[in-house]
Protein backbone atom coordinates (compact mmCIF):
# COMPACT_ATOMS: atom_id res chain seq x y z
CA UNK A 1 0.00 0.00 0.00
CA UNK A 2 1.43 3.59 -1.47
CA UNK A 3 1.34 5.49 1.98
CA UNK A 4 0.71 9.61 1.70
CA UNK A 5 4.21 11.31 1.24
CA UNK A 6 5.98 9.05 -0.37
CA UNK A 7 6.87 8.48 -4.16
CA UNK A 8 7.14 4.40 -4.29
CA UNK A 9 5.05 1.89 -2.03
CA UNK A 10 6.63 -0.29 0.07
CA UNK A 11 7.86 -3.36 -0.52
CA UNK A 12 7.06 -5.18 3.40
CA UNK A 13 4.58 -8.15 3.54
CA UNK A 14 3.14 -9.69 6.25
CA UNK A 15 5.50 -12.77 7.29
CA UNK A 16 2.28 -15.53 6.48
CA UNK A 17 2.98 -14.01 3.18
CA UNK A 18 6.53 -14.14 2.89
CA UNK A 19 6.35 -18.00 4.42
CA UNK A 20 4.10 -19.11 1.93
CA UNK A 21 6.25 -17.32 -1.00
CA UNK A 22 9.22 -19.63 0.09
CA UNK A 23 7.75 -22.78 0.72
CA UNK A 24 6.07 -22.47 -2.65
CA UNK A 25 10.24 -21.74 -4.30
CA UNK A 26 10.95 -24.78 -2.52
CA UNK A 27 8.32 -26.93 -3.92
CA UNK A 28 8.47 -25.83 -7.22
CA UNK A 29 13.01 -26.28 -7.27
CA UNK A 30 12.45 -29.77 -5.71
CA UNK A 31 10.12 -30.59 -8.53
CA UNK A 32 12.33 -29.34 -11.49
CA UNK A 33 15.15 -31.72 -9.80
CA UNK A 34 13.03 -34.74 -9.72
CA UNK A 35 12.10 -34.17 -13.47
CA UNK A 36 15.93 -33.65 -14.32
CA UNK A 37 16.68 -36.68 -12.33
CA UNK A 38 14.38 -38.63 -14.29
CA UNK A 39 16.00 -37.23 -17.74
CA UNK A 40 19.47 -37.65 -16.38
CA UNK A 41 20.08 -34.19 -16.94
CA UNK A 42 21.82 -33.54 -13.92
CA UNK A 43 23.94 -36.33 -13.46
CA UNK A 44 27.38 -35.73 -14.08
CA UNK A 45 29.02 -37.43 -16.91
CA UNK A 46 30.88 -40.95 -16.09
CA UNK A 47 34.88 -40.76 -16.71
CA UNK A 48 35.68 -43.47 -19.46
CA UNK A 49 37.63 -45.67 -17.72
CA UNK A 50 39.68 -46.73 -20.97
CA UNK A 51 40.71 -50.00 -21.66
CA UNK A 52 41.96 -52.47 -18.57
CA UNK A 53 45.79 -53.88 -19.16
CA UNK A 54 44.38 -57.30 -18.51
CA UNK A 55 41.35 -57.00 -21.52
CA UNK A 56 42.61 -59.58 -24.85
CA UNK A 57 43.81 -57.02 -28.16
CA UNK A 58 44.15 -54.05 -25.75
CA UNK A 59 46.81 -52.64 -28.70
CA UNK A 60 44.20 -53.31 -31.29
CA UNK A 61 41.44 -51.97 -29.41
CA UNK A 62 43.26 -48.44 -28.98
CA UNK A 63 44.65 -47.97 -32.44
CA UNK A 64 40.80 -48.91 -34.24
CA UNK A 65 39.84 -45.84 -31.38
CA UNK A 66 42.77 -43.63 -32.86
CA UNK A 67 41.53 -44.45 -36.20
CA UNK A 68 37.84 -43.79 -35.93
CA UNK A 69 38.66 -40.40 -34.00
CA UNK A 70 41.19 -39.39 -36.78
CA UNK A 71 38.30 -40.10 -39.28
CA UNK A 72 35.76 -37.82 -37.32
CA UNK A 73 38.48 -35.23 -37.40
CA UNK A 74 38.84 -35.20 -40.97
CA UNK A 75 35.57 -34.94 -41.64
CA UNK A 76 34.78 -31.81 -39.96
CA UNK A 77 37.86 -30.43 -41.37
CA UNK A 78 36.55 -31.27 -45.36
CA UNK A 79 32.97 -29.73 -43.99
CA UNK A 80 34.55 -26.50 -42.77
CA UNK A 81 36.53 -26.33 -46.44
CA UNK A 82 33.22 -26.90 -48.24
CA UNK A 83 31.67 -24.11 -46.26
CA UNK A 84 34.32 -21.84 -46.66
CA UNK A 85 34.14 -22.62 -50.34
CA UNK A 86 30.42 -21.66 -50.51
CA UNK A 87 30.60 -18.68 -48.61
CA UNK A 88 33.71 -17.22 -51.15
CA UNK A 89 31.17 -18.22 -54.32
CA UNK A 90 28.42 -16.44 -53.08
CA UNK A 91 30.37 -13.63 -52.22
CA UNK A 92 32.09 -13.35 -56.04
CA UNK A 93 28.30 -13.77 -57.12
CA UNK A 94 27.65 -10.57 -55.37
CA UNK A 95 30.40 -9.08 -56.52
CA UNK A 96 29.52 -9.54 -60.07
CA UNK A 97 26.09 -8.81 -59.83
CA UNK A 98 26.77 -5.06 -58.14
CA UNK A 99 29.68 -4.48 -61.03
CA UNK A 100 27.11 -5.23 -63.14
CA UNK A 101 25.17 -2.99 -61.69
CA UNK A 102 27.62 0.02 -61.72
CA UNK A 103 27.87 -0.10 -65.28
CA UNK A 104 27.54 2.28 -67.63
CA UNK A 105 23.53 3.53 -68.48
CA UNK A 106 24.54 2.93 -72.21
CA UNK A 107 25.50 -0.70 -71.95
CA UNK A 108 22.73 -1.53 -69.18
CA UNK A 109 20.70 -0.07 -71.43
CA UNK A 110 21.37 -2.35 -74.34
CA UNK A 111 21.41 -5.63 -72.07
CA UNK A 112 17.90 -4.49 -70.89
CA UNK A 113 16.61 -3.68 -74.48
CA UNK A 114 18.43 -7.83 -75.26
CA UNK A 115 16.61 -9.48 -72.22
CA UNK A 116 13.32 -7.36 -73.31
CA UNK A 117 13.83 -8.89 -77.12
CA UNK A 118 13.96 -12.14 -75.72
CA UNK A 119 11.20 -12.05 -73.93
CA UNK A 120 9.56 -10.97 -76.24
CA UNK A 121 10.26 -13.63 -78.20
CA UNK A 122 9.41 -16.12 -76.11
CA UNK A 123 5.68 -15.30 -75.72
CA UNK A 124 5.51 -14.80 -79.67
CA UNK A 125 7.02 -18.30 -80.09
CA UNK A 126 3.90 -19.33 -77.48
CA UNK A 127 1.32 -17.09 -78.99
CA UNK A 128 2.40 -19.14 -82.74
CA UNK A 129 0.85 -21.53 -81.03
CA UNK A 130 -2.78 -20.65 -81.47
CA UNK A 131 -2.91 -19.83 -84.96
CA UNK A 132 -5.84 -19.91 -87.34
CA UNK A 133 -4.90 -23.34 -88.54
CA UNK A 134 -4.75 -24.92 -84.74
CA UNK A 135 -8.35 -23.39 -84.73
CA UNK A 136 -9.40 -24.47 -87.12
CA UNK A 137 -8.29 -27.91 -86.59
CA UNK A 138 -9.75 -27.90 -82.73
CA UNK A 139 -13.16 -26.91 -84.15
CA UNK A 140 -13.07 -29.77 -86.60
CA UNK A 141 -11.97 -32.10 -83.58
CA UNK A 142 -15.37 -31.11 -81.87
CA UNK A 143 -17.56 -32.01 -85.12
CA UNK A 144 -16.11 -34.91 -85.82
CA UNK A 145 -16.45 -36.24 -82.08
CA UNK A 146 -19.35 -34.46 -80.39
CA UNK A 147 -22.95 -35.80 -81.42
CA UNK A 148 -24.74 -32.93 -80.81
CA UNK A 149 -23.57 -29.45 -81.84
CA UNK A 150 -24.80 -26.06 -80.11
CA UNK A 151 -24.56 -22.76 -82.26
CA UNK A 152 -24.53 -20.20 -80.04
CA UNK A 153 -25.82 -16.58 -81.22
CA UNK A 154 -26.06 -13.24 -79.89
CA UNK A 155 -29.57 -12.51 -79.70
CA UNK A 156 -28.65 -8.79 -80.54
CA UNK A 157 -28.04 -10.25 -84.10
CA UNK A 158 -28.30 -13.62 -84.43
CA UNK A 159 -28.21 -13.36 -87.97
CA UNK A 160 -24.48 -12.09 -88.68
CA UNK A 161 -23.56 -14.86 -86.21
CA UNK A 162 -24.75 -17.77 -88.04
CA UNK A 163 -21.79 -19.50 -89.83
CA UNK A 164 -23.11 -21.79 -92.94
CA UNK A 165 -19.92 -23.41 -93.59
CA UNK A 166 -20.23 -24.61 -89.63
CA UNK A 167 -23.78 -25.31 -90.34
CA UNK A 168 -23.11 -27.67 -93.69
CA UNK A 169 -20.13 -29.17 -91.90
CA UNK A 170 -22.46 -30.20 -88.86
CA UNK A 171 -24.92 -31.47 -91.31
CA UNK A 172 -22.90 -33.18 -94.21
CA UNK A 173 -20.31 -35.17 -91.53
CA UNK A 174 -21.13 -38.75 -91.11
CA UNK A 175 -23.08 -40.02 -88.03
CA UNK A 176 -26.21 -38.80 -88.40
CA UNK A 177 -25.26 -35.57 -85.94
CA UNK A 178 -27.86 -33.21 -84.95
CA UNK A 179 -27.97 -29.22 -84.64
CA UNK A 180 -29.15 -26.50 -82.31
CA UNK A 181 -29.63 -23.29 -81.94
CA UNK A 182 -29.06 -21.29 -78.83
CA UNK A 183 -30.10 -17.84 -78.39
CA UNK A 184 -27.79 -15.78 -75.74
CA UNK A 185 -27.55 -12.07 -73.99
CA UNK A 186 -32.09 -12.35 -74.70
CA UNK A 187 -31.86 -10.00 -71.32
CA UNK A 188 -29.88 -7.38 -73.59
CA UNK A 189 -32.62 -7.32 -76.61
CA UNK A 190 -36.38 -6.28 -76.69
CA UNK A 191 -38.85 -9.11 -75.56
CA UNK A 192 -40.72 -8.69 -79.05
CA UNK A 193 -37.26 -8.79 -80.88
CA UNK A 194 -36.74 -11.91 -79.08
CA UNK A 195 -40.00 -13.79 -80.11
CA UNK A 196 -39.59 -12.67 -83.91
CA UNK A 197 -36.38 -14.23 -83.63
CA UNK A 198 -37.22 -17.52 -82.55
CA UNK A 199 -40.34 -18.12 -84.54
CA UNK A 200 -37.81 -17.35 -87.60
CA UNK A 201 -35.28 -19.58 -86.32
CA UNK A 202 -37.36 -22.17 -85.54
CA UNK A 203 -38.07 -22.42 -89.02
CA UNK A 204 -34.79 -24.27 -89.59
CA UNK A 205 -33.46 -25.68 -86.30
CA UNK A 206 -34.27 -25.85 -82.50
CA UNK A 207 -33.79 -22.88 -80.74
CA UNK A 208 -33.33 -22.48 -76.74
CA UNK A 209 -33.50 -18.96 -75.49
CA UNK A 210 -30.49 -18.84 -72.79
CA UNK A 211 -29.61 -16.19 -70.99
CA UNK A 212 -26.13 -16.92 -69.02
CA UNK A 213 -25.02 -15.86 -65.42
CA UNK A 214 -21.75 -13.59 -65.71
CA UNK A 215 -21.18 -13.85 -61.91
CA UNK A 216 -20.23 -17.23 -61.98
CA UNK A 217 -17.10 -18.32 -59.19
CA UNK A 218 -14.76 -21.32 -58.40
CA UNK A 219 -15.91 -24.43 -56.70
CA UNK A 220 -13.44 -23.16 -53.51
CA UNK A 221 -14.88 -19.64 -53.33
CA UNK A 222 -18.60 -21.80 -53.16
CA UNK A 223 -17.48 -23.64 -50.32
CA UNK A 224 -16.45 -21.05 -48.16
CA UNK A 225 -19.86 -18.76 -49.05
CA UNK A 226 -21.53 -22.14 -47.71
CA UNK A 227 -19.71 -22.01 -44.04
CA UNK A 228 -20.72 -18.56 -43.54
CA UNK A 229 -23.82 -18.65 -41.56
CA UNK A 230 -25.10 -15.06 -42.88
CA UNK A 231 -24.66 -16.11 -46.47
CA UNK A 232 -26.81 -13.96 -48.66
CA UNK A 233 -27.96 -15.42 -52.22
CA UNK A 234 -26.91 -13.13 -54.63
CA UNK A 235 -30.39 -12.16 -56.72
CA UNK A 236 -28.62 -9.58 -58.86
CA UNK A 237 -29.79 -9.46 -62.55
CA UNK A 238 -25.65 -10.84 -63.25
CA UNK A 239 -25.85 -13.24 -60.90
CA UNK A 240 -29.56 -14.88 -62.74
CA UNK A 241 -29.43 -17.35 -65.32
CA UNK A 242 -32.33 -18.35 -67.35
CA UNK A 243 -32.66 -21.27 -69.59
CA UNK A 244 -30.35 -23.93 -68.17
CA UNK A 245 -33.13 -26.37 -67.06
CA UNK A 246 -34.74 -25.79 -70.30
CA UNK A 247 -31.56 -26.63 -72.34
CA UNK A 248 -30.66 -29.59 -69.66
CA UNK A 249 -34.06 -31.25 -69.63
CA UNK A 250 -34.07 -31.03 -73.98
CA UNK A 251 -30.36 -33.10 -73.97
CA UNK A 252 -31.68 -35.30 -71.33
CA UNK A 253 -34.87 -36.25 -73.79
CA UNK A 254 -32.91 -36.66 -76.63
CA UNK A 255 -30.58 -39.18 -74.45
CA UNK A 256 -33.61 -41.18 -73.23
CA UNK A 257 -34.92 -41.85 -77.06
CA UNK A 258 -31.42 -42.47 -78.47
CA UNK A 259 -30.79 -46.16 -78.99
CA UNK A 260 -27.37 -46.01 -77.70
CA UNK A 261 -27.16 -45.41 -73.97
CA UNK A 262 -23.24 -44.54 -73.81
CA UNK A 263 -21.95 -40.56 -73.09
CA UNK A 264 -23.95 -38.25 -74.99
CA UNK A 265 -21.23 -35.68 -76.22
CA UNK A 266 -22.15 -31.78 -77.16
CA UNK A 267 -19.73 -29.29 -78.59
CA UNK A 268 -20.33 -26.09 -77.90
CA UNK A 269 -19.48 -23.71 -81.12
CA UNK A 270 -19.84 -19.92 -82.15
CA UNK A 271 -17.33 -17.08 -82.70
CA UNK A 272 -15.79 -15.14 -80.67
CA UNK A 273 -17.13 -13.34 -77.33
CA UNK A 274 -20.86 -14.62 -77.86
CA UNK A 275 -20.85 -16.52 -74.63
CA UNK A 276 -19.53 -19.76 -74.88
CA UNK A 277 -17.92 -20.31 -72.22
CA UNK A 278 -20.34 -18.72 -70.04
CA UNK A 279 -22.98 -20.92 -71.12
CA UNK A 280 -20.58 -23.93 -69.98
CA UNK A 281 -20.18 -22.72 -66.86
CA UNK A 282 -23.99 -22.24 -66.42
CA UNK A 283 -24.90 -25.41 -67.10
CA UNK A 284 -21.92 -27.15 -64.54
CA UNK A 285 -22.79 -24.44 -61.70
CA UNK A 286 -19.20 -23.55 -61.17
CA UNK A 287 -16.38 -21.66 -63.19
CA UNK A 288 -15.43 -24.53 -64.88
CA UNK A 289 -13.89 -22.78 -68.25
CA UNK A 290 -12.01 -19.26 -68.26
CA UNK A 291 -14.35 -16.62 -69.56
CA UNK A 292 -14.65 -12.76 -69.89
CA UNK A 293 -14.88 -9.73 -72.05
CA UNK A 294 -11.74 -10.07 -73.16
CA UNK A 295 -12.10 -11.63 -76.71
CA UNK A 296 -10.31 -15.14 -77.71
CA UNK A 297 -9.93 -16.34 -73.70
CA UNK A 298 -10.44 -19.69 -74.72
CA UNK A 299 -7.76 -21.13 -76.58
CA UNK A 300 -8.26 -24.83 -76.76
CA UNK A 301 -10.66 -27.81 -76.40
CA UNK A 302 -11.99 -28.22 -73.08
CA UNK A 303 -14.33 -31.41 -71.97
CA UNK A 304 -16.90 -30.58 -68.84
CA UNK A 305 -18.88 -33.10 -67.30
CA UNK A 306 -22.28 -32.29 -66.25
CA UNK A 307 -23.86 -35.20 -65.93
CA UNK A 308 -22.51 -38.58 -65.88
CA UNK A 309 -23.56 -39.70 -69.21
CA UNK A 310 -23.49 -35.71 -70.20
CA UNK A 311 -20.65 -33.98 -71.36
CA UNK A 312 -19.81 -30.56 -72.90
CA UNK A 313 -17.05 -29.10 -75.17
CA UNK A 314 -16.08 -26.02 -74.96
CA UNK A 315 -13.98 -24.67 -77.90
CA UNK A 316 -12.28 -21.69 -79.18
CA UNK A 317 -13.91 -19.11 -81.27
CA UNK A 318 -14.74 -19.18 -85.09
CA UNK A 319 -12.54 -17.66 -87.52
CA UNK A 320 -14.09 -15.39 -89.58
CA UNK A 321 -13.31 -14.96 -93.53
CA UNK A 322 -11.42 -11.73 -94.36
CA UNK A 323 -13.92 -11.84 -97.19
CA UNK A 324 -16.53 -10.77 -94.41
CA UNK A 325 -18.33 -7.02 -94.72
CA UNK A 326 -15.96 -4.77 -92.98
CA UNK A 327 -19.56 -3.61 -90.54
CA UNK A 328 -19.93 -7.72 -89.77
CA UNK A 329 -16.29 -7.85 -88.59
CA UNK A 330 -16.21 -4.48 -86.65
CA UNK A 331 -19.31 -5.46 -85.01
CA UNK A 332 -17.26 -8.75 -83.47
CA UNK A 333 -14.01 -6.72 -83.23
CA UNK A 334 -12.48 -9.97 -84.88
CA UNK A 335 -10.54 -7.52 -87.41
CA UNK A 336 -8.69 -5.63 -84.11
CA UNK A 337 -8.28 -9.21 -81.99
CA UNK A 338 -6.08 -10.44 -85.00
CA UNK A 339 -4.17 -7.28 -85.37
CA UNK A 340 -5.26 -6.67 -88.78
CA UNK A 341 -7.50 -3.76 -88.07
CA UNK A 342 -7.22 -0.24 -85.86
CA UNK A 343 -9.59 0.56 -83.23
CA UNK A 344 -10.56 3.62 -84.08
CA UNK A 345 -11.40 2.40 -87.75
CA UNK A 346 -13.72 -0.05 -85.89
CA UNK A 347 -15.61 2.72 -83.93
CA UNK A 348 -15.70 4.71 -87.28
CA UNK A 349 -17.36 1.31 -88.94
CA UNK A 350 -20.16 0.53 -85.76
CA UNK A 351 -20.78 3.90 -85.21
CA UNK A 352 -22.08 4.32 -89.42
CA UNK A 353 -24.44 1.39 -88.82
CA UNK A 354 -26.59 2.83 -86.18
CA UNK A 355 -28.91 6.15 -85.83
CA UNK A 356 -26.83 9.41 -84.44
CA UNK A 357 -29.49 10.20 -82.25
CA UNK A 358 -29.76 6.83 -80.70
CA UNK A 359 -26.10 6.45 -79.65
CA UNK A 360 -26.56 9.72 -78.63
CA UNK A 361 -28.72 9.11 -75.85
CA UNK A 362 -27.43 5.76 -75.36
CA UNK A 363 -24.27 7.25 -74.00
CA UNK A 364 -25.66 10.66 -73.12
CA UNK A 365 -23.52 12.69 -75.44
CA UNK A 366 -23.82 15.69 -77.47
CA UNK A 367 -23.96 15.78 -80.54
CA UNK A 368 -21.01 14.80 -82.83
CA UNK A 369 -19.76 14.89 -86.01
CA UNK A 370 -17.13 11.96 -86.64
CA UNK A 371 -15.74 9.34 -84.74
CA UNK A 372 -13.31 11.04 -83.44
CA UNK A 373 -15.15 13.48 -81.50
CA UNK A 374 -17.81 10.93 -79.84
CA UNK A 375 -14.19 9.35 -78.95
CA UNK A 376 -13.45 12.58 -77.42
CA UNK A 377 -16.75 12.92 -75.50
CA UNK A 378 -17.32 9.80 -74.77
CA UNK A 379 -13.74 9.41 -72.62
CA UNK A 380 -14.75 12.80 -71.03
CA UNK A 381 -17.98 11.31 -69.82
CA UNK A 382 -16.39 8.10 -68.47
CA UNK A 383 -13.12 9.71 -67.18
CA UNK A 384 -10.55 8.24 -69.92
CA UNK A 385 -8.00 11.04 -69.43
CA UNK A 386 -3.92 11.28 -69.45
CA UNK A 387 -1.72 13.29 -67.08
CA UNK A 388 -2.56 16.70 -68.19
CA UNK A 389 -6.31 16.37 -68.87
CA UNK A 390 -5.35 14.55 -72.45
CA UNK A 391 -8.00 12.54 -73.39
CA UNK A 392 -6.66 8.32 -73.96
CA UNK A 393 -8.63 7.77 -77.27
CA UNK A 394 -6.96 4.04 -77.22
CA UNK A 395 -8.48 3.02 -74.13
CA UNK A 396 -11.87 4.75 -74.97
CA UNK A 397 -12.23 3.47 -78.11
CA UNK A 398 -11.66 -0.48 -76.38
CA UNK A 399 -14.31 0.51 -73.78
CA UNK A 400 -16.34 1.32 -76.20
CA UNK A 401 -15.82 -2.48 -78.12
CA UNK A 402 -16.33 -3.91 -75.24
CA UNK A 403 -19.82 -2.72 -74.62
CA UNK A 404 -20.27 -3.62 -78.24
CA UNK A 405 -19.06 -7.57 -77.98
CA UNK A 406 -19.40 -8.12 -74.02
CA UNK A 407 -22.47 -8.35 -72.46
CA UNK A 408 -23.33 -4.83 -71.67
CA UNK A 409 -24.43 -2.93 -74.58
CA UNK A 410 -28.43 -3.17 -75.41
CA UNK A 411 -28.81 -3.33 -79.34
CA UNK A 412 -31.28 -5.17 -81.96
CA UNK A 413 -31.18 -6.28 -85.56
CA UNK A 414 -34.31 -6.38 -87.55
CA UNK A 415 -35.88 -9.76 -88.55
CA UNK A 416 -35.61 -11.18 -91.95
CA UNK A 417 -37.29 -13.38 -93.81
CA UNK A 418 -34.97 -14.87 -95.58
CA UNK A 419 -35.00 -18.30 -98.26
CA UNK A 420 -33.52 -21.56 -96.36
CA UNK A 421 -29.61 -21.59 -97.75
CA UNK A 422 -28.60 -24.51 -100.26
CA UNK A 423 -27.51 -26.86 -98.05
CA UNK A 424 -31.42 -26.76 -96.11
CA UNK A 425 -33.55 -29.03 -97.59
CA UNK A 426 -36.95 -29.83 -96.30
CA UNK A 427 -35.85 -33.66 -96.18
CA UNK A 428 -32.68 -32.08 -93.87
CA UNK A 429 -35.02 -29.71 -91.53
CA UNK A 430 -36.92 -33.02 -90.78
CA UNK A 431 -34.49 -35.09 -89.73
CA UNK A 432 -32.57 -32.36 -87.81
CA UNK A 433 -35.56 -32.21 -85.70
CA UNK A 434 -36.55 -36.12 -85.41
CA UNK A 435 -35.79 -37.06 -81.88
CA UNK A 436 -36.38 -33.67 -80.15
CA UNK A 437 -39.16 -32.94 -78.11
CA UNK A 438 -40.25 -29.91 -79.62
CA UNK A 439 -43.36 -29.72 -77.51
CA UNK A 440 -40.69 -29.63 -74.32
CA UNK A 441 -38.95 -27.14 -75.68
CA UNK A 442 -41.37 -24.81 -76.80
CA UNK A 443 -43.15 -24.60 -72.87
CA UNK A 444 -39.30 -24.26 -71.87
CA UNK A 445 -38.39 -21.15 -73.75
CA UNK A 446 -41.93 -19.21 -72.70
CA UNK A 447 -41.13 -19.37 -69.32
CA UNK A 448 -37.66 -18.67 -69.60
CA UNK A 449 -38.72 -15.27 -71.62
CA UNK A 450 -41.60 -14.67 -68.54
CA UNK A 451 -38.20 -15.29 -66.38
CA UNK A 452 -36.09 -12.42 -67.82
CA UNK A 453 -36.47 -8.63 -67.57
CA UNK A 454 -35.87 -6.96 -71.10
CA UNK A 455 -34.74 -3.66 -71.56
CA UNK A 456 -37.35 -1.26 -73.49
CA UNK A 457 -37.38 -0.94 -77.36
CA UNK A 458 -36.76 2.92 -77.06
CA UNK A 459 -33.47 2.13 -75.01
CA UNK A 460 -31.90 -0.27 -77.47
CA UNK A 461 -30.00 1.02 -80.67
CA UNK A 462 -31.49 -0.62 -83.75
CA UNK A 463 -27.86 -2.20 -86.19
CA UNK A 464 -28.19 -3.13 -89.89
CA UNK A 465 -27.95 -6.90 -90.22
CA UNK A 466 -25.64 -7.85 -92.52
CA UNK A 467 -26.35 -11.58 -93.15
CA UNK A 468 -24.48 -14.83 -92.05
CA UNK A 469 -21.26 -14.34 -91.24
CA UNK A 470 -18.50 -17.00 -93.51
CA UNK A 471 -16.04 -18.69 -91.20
CA UNK A 472 -13.02 -20.42 -92.29
CA UNK A 473 -12.68 -24.42 -91.14
CA UNK A 474 -9.92 -25.99 -93.34
CA UNK A 475 -5.89 -24.32 -93.08
CA UNK A 476 -6.13 -24.75 -96.92
CA UNK A 477 -8.97 -21.90 -96.95
CA UNK A 478 -6.47 -19.83 -95.76
CA UNK A 479 -6.00 -16.59 -97.82
CA UNK A 480 -2.60 -15.53 -98.85
CA UNK A 481 -1.61 -12.10 -97.77
CA UNK A 482 -1.75 -10.19 -101.41
CA UNK A 483 1.20 -7.89 -102.29
CA UNK A 484 0.58 -3.74 -101.82
CA UNK A 485 0.39 -2.38 -105.12
CA UNK A 486 3.02 -0.48 -105.92
CA UNK A 487 1.79 2.33 -108.19
CA UNK A 488 -1.35 4.48 -105.91
CA UNK A 489 -3.39 4.74 -109.20
CA UNK A 490 -3.79 1.12 -109.65
CA UNK A 491 -6.90 0.55 -107.05
CA UNK A 492 -9.19 3.67 -106.11
CA UNK A 493 -11.78 3.58 -103.51
CA UNK A 494 -15.27 4.43 -104.29
CA UNK A 495 -15.82 7.43 -102.58
CA UNK A 496 -18.65 7.85 -100.08
CA UNK A 497 -21.38 10.84 -100.29
CA UNK A 498 -19.80 11.70 -97.01
CA UNK A 499 -16.48 12.35 -98.48
CA UNK A 500 -17.79 13.49 -101.31
CA UNK A 501 -19.34 16.88 -99.12
CA UNK A 502 -15.94 16.54 -97.47
CA UNK A 503 -13.96 17.03 -100.83
CA UNK A 504 -16.04 20.01 -101.72
CA UNK A 505 -15.71 21.93 -98.15
CA UNK A 506 -12.07 21.36 -98.82
CA UNK A 507 -11.94 22.84 -102.16
CA UNK A 508 -13.81 25.84 -100.78
CA UNK A 509 -11.50 25.93 -98.55
CA UNK A 510 -8.87 25.75 -100.50
CA UNK A 511 -10.26 28.87 -102.99
CA UNK A 512 -10.48 30.92 -99.87
CA UNK A 513 -6.28 30.16 -98.82
CA UNK A 514 -5.17 30.80 -102.17
CA UNK A 515 -6.92 34.37 -102.40
CA UNK A 516 -5.40 35.53 -98.85
CA UNK A 517 -2.06 33.91 -99.91
CA UNK A 518 -1.73 36.03 -103.24
CA UNK A 519 -3.21 38.91 -100.94
CA UNK A 520 -0.36 38.61 -98.60
CA UNK A 521 2.31 37.63 -101.88
CA UNK A 522 0.52 41.49 -103.01
CA UNK A 523 1.21 43.09 -100.20
CA UNK A 524 5.13 41.71 -99.71
CA UNK A 525 6.10 42.47 -103.09
CA UNK A 526 4.48 46.28 -102.62
CA UNK A 527 6.93 45.98 -99.20
CA UNK A 528 10.00 44.98 -100.85
CA UNK A 529 10.06 47.16 -103.77
CA UNK A 530 13.18 49.77 -102.81
CA UNK A 531 14.90 47.50 -101.28
CA UNK A 532 17.64 46.07 -103.14
CA UNK A 533 17.47 42.36 -102.81
CA UNK A 534 13.57 40.95 -103.38
CA UNK A 535 12.87 37.60 -102.30
CA UNK A 536 10.23 35.70 -104.79
CA UNK A 537 7.89 33.14 -102.89
CA UNK A 538 6.87 29.89 -104.98
CA UNK A 539 3.50 29.05 -105.28
CA UNK A 540 1.78 27.28 -101.95
CA UNK A 541 0.85 23.42 -103.11
CA UNK A 542 -2.56 23.69 -101.21
CA UNK A 543 -4.25 20.86 -103.95
CA UNK A 544 -6.55 17.91 -102.93
CA UNK A 545 -3.84 15.42 -103.53
CA UNK A 546 -2.03 16.47 -99.98
CA UNK A 547 -5.72 16.31 -97.62
CA UNK A 548 -6.88 13.74 -95.92
CA UNK A 549 -10.38 13.32 -96.42
CA UNK A 550 -10.82 11.30 -93.01
CA UNK A 551 -12.45 11.81 -90.51
CA UNK A 552 -9.67 13.17 -88.35
CA UNK A 553 -9.08 16.90 -87.68
CA UNK A 554 -8.14 18.68 -90.32
CA UNK A 555 -5.77 22.33 -90.53
CA UNK A 556 -7.68 23.85 -93.62
CA UNK A 557 -11.44 22.82 -92.56
CA UNK A 558 -10.97 23.54 -88.95
CA UNK A 559 -8.97 26.23 -88.17
CA UNK A 560 -9.91 29.56 -89.14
Amino acid sequence: MKRPKLKKASKRITCSKRYKIQKKVREHNRKLKKEAGKKGVGKRAKKDPGVPNIAPFKDEVLREAGERKLKIEEEKEKNRLEKIEQRAKRKLEKDVSTSETEKPKAKRARLDKVHKDERELAKKSAHNRYTKQFLCSEINKIIDTADVILEVLDARDPLGYRCPQLEEAVLTSPGNKKLVLVLTKIDLVPQENVDSWIRRLEQEFPVVAFKASTQIVDKTVQEKKKRLPDAVLDKSRAALSSGNLCLLGLLESFLATSKEESILKVGVLGFPNVGKSSLVNTMKGIRACPAGVKRGITKTTQDVFILKNLKLYDSPGLVASPSNPPASLALRSLRVEDGEDNMLEAVKTLLKQCDKVQVMLQYNVPDFRNSLEFLALFAKKRGYLAKGGVVNMERSATAFLDDWTGAKLSYHSRVENLSLPPYLSDAVVTENKSGWNLNKLKTGNAATLRGVKFPNKASSISVISKGPTAGLLNATDLPNPAPLPQDKDVEKEVEEPEQVEETKELQKTDEELQKTSDKELQKTSDKNKGNKVQFKLGPVDISLSTVKTDDAYDFNTDFK
